[in-house]
């Protein structure tokens, strides 16, 4: 049981930010059935489906969208569905039979939500792509990495996950309440070029006011000395992000450096070169663990840079229980938290049923 529970979702198997907003509906006590397609050839995508995280607490029925009976069958569920995920390239459920055309004749009070990299429109929505480049075009790749350096994301999160599921986890939720309000359905399309721009609006909020530049390594988000990472002797790294002075006066106080004019001017960005190089070989002097035990827990805007599995077991993420392992296999727990309807906190398996099963079910 969780906040959404008595919500249906059917999402039609696929890759990335659709499996993934599946996931985290069906964390939040959505019932989640994925429809396999049957290919009659070998489908990484479903030789893999019952062991993946974003297939837990989902439960899978096999059709072949191929027939006519399949096709029934996918819309009998969808008939009965508060919403519809699908994250093809444009025009492909609408080949399978499955598009929002008959999808909402189907079921008028439907949330058909879409995730693509592109968009649904535009000239490059039928291109191929994925997550480094819907982010290169959108912008939200420019200022990652260091500058004179090719820019680089932590890869799928900024624009698979973040510009992508997580806006169709939006859009849908928010079509579902509409539809609850007016009787009415509608089509979600998830963009990833559009998500990922519209998380830029706090970037170019600092850009508006004169505090972000075009020219890498000029902003404060990815110039200063005290808004980095640095490797520690040890081969560790650990992160900085003093932005108010009074946190950043607290790191040099921490540091011995209080008293050194070479880091009072703290937004001067003539000086950030050279206060790098100072802090580089500064933190290069010690173990992660020495500047842990330093710096963790006050306000100087520090954190050690974690691997998953040393993150899983941080005193501060065990606590919270941000990750779990069942199985084994290591997963981030269902987020975010409700006081009076939590999820389970060891997400649940997926179950392959067959499709009588599945229509008892929803009867």
């Amino acid at each position: 049981m969780g906040v959404l529970s008595g919500i249906r979702i059917v999402e039609l198997e696929g890759v990335g930010p659709g499996p993934f907003c599946g996931m985290h509906l069906a964390d939040l006590g959505a019932d989640v059935l994925v429809l396999r397609r049957i290919t009659g050839a070998p489908n990484p995508i479903s030789d893999a489906g019952d062991a993946t995280i974003t297939s837990r607490g989902k439960r899978i029925v096999s059709i072949d969208l191929k027939s006519p009976d399949g096709v029934e069958q996918a819309l009998a569920f969808i008939e009965k569905a508060d919403g519809f995920i699908e994250g093809m390239r444009p025009g492909v459920t609408e080949r399978l039979g499955l598009g929002p055309d008959v999808c909402l004749k189907r079921n008028p009070r439907l949330a058909y939500g879409r995730v693509t990299g592109w968009g649904q429109t535009g000239p490059l929505s039928q291109a191929a792509g994925h997550d480094i480049n819907y982010i290169g075009l959108s912008g939200a790749l420019w200022y990652a990495g260091k500058p004179g350096d090719p820019p680089f994301a932590p890869p799928t999160l900024v624009g698979d996950i973040a510009g992508g599921a997580l806006y169709l986890t939006i859009g849908l939720l928010s079509a579902v309440l509409a539809a609850r309000a007016t009787g009415q359905g509608q089509v979600v399309d998830a963009a990833i070029v559009d998500g990922t721009a519209h998380m830029m609006n706090l970037i170019l909020t600092l850009k508006a006011a004169g505090g972000a530049s075009n020219d890498r390594g000029q902003s404060i988000f990815d110039g200063p000395h005290w808004f980095d990472s640095y490797r520690c002797q040890d081969g560790g790294f650990i992160s900085l992000g003093p932005v108010e002075p009074k946190f950043y006066a607290l790191l040099l106080e921490k540091l011995g450096l209080a008293d050194n004019p070479d880091f009072a001017a703290q937004y001067d960005s003539r000086l950030w070169p050279s206060q790098k190089d100072a802090f580089t070989k500064l933190f290069a002097g010690r173990a992660r663990q020495d500047w842990c035990e330093l710096l963790e827990g006050t306000d100087a805007c520090f954190a050690p840079v974690l691997t998953p599995d040393e993150a899983a077991l941080h005193p501060h993420m065990a606590a919270r229980g941000s990750y779990v392992a069942p199985g084994g296999v290591l997963q981030g727990a269902p987020a975010p938290r409700f006081s009076a309807t939590a999820p389970t906190a060891t997400p649940e398996a997926p179950q392959t049923i067959s499709v009588s099963s599945a229509l008892k079910a929803w009867s």
